[in-house]
């Protein structure tokens, strides 16, 4: 038997706390999620002002990064390659969500959505840096 890392809840509240401080420190309002590694929520938090769809995305992008262990950019850019992906039923496949890596292990992801996907994305690898 393999022993597996995993997301503690102190490790869920400063990856919390970091993508925050990137969204405040760059007046962004977003909502913010943050998976497991099979996609499962743990943390949420929608700021004030944000629209409720939102909240929709940013689980489905953080699902989408932690079930490929992929950056969800990857799967917007495939499906210009190839359009068949759109129906890929990992999520949302557009960025803003990175996995969390330690090692070679996905131990969960942060999805963001409510600013441009790029920013939301920026806001993500914040708070992934922070358990770095």
């Amino acid at each position: 038997m393999r022993n597996k890392p995993c997301l503690t809840e102190a490790d869920i509240l400063k990856a919390m706390a970091a993508c925050r401080a990137e969204a405040d420190k760059n007046d962004w309002k977003v909502a913010i999620a943050i998976v497991d590694d099979g996609g499962y929520l743990l943390h949420f938090n929608r700021m004030e002002g944000v629209a409720p769809v939102s909240a929709e995305v940013a689980v489905g992008k953080a699902r989408t990064s932690a079930m490929t262990r992929r950056p969800s950019k990857f799967f917007e850019d495939r499906v210009k390659e190839r359009p068949a992906f759109a129906n890929f039923p990992a999520g949302i496949l557009v960025q803003g969500a990175v996995p969390v890596m330690v090692g070679n292990e996905c131990v969960g992801a942060i999805g963001v959505s409510g600013v441009a996907s790029h920013e939301d994305e920026q806001i993500a690898k914040a708070g992934a840096a922070a358990l770095a």
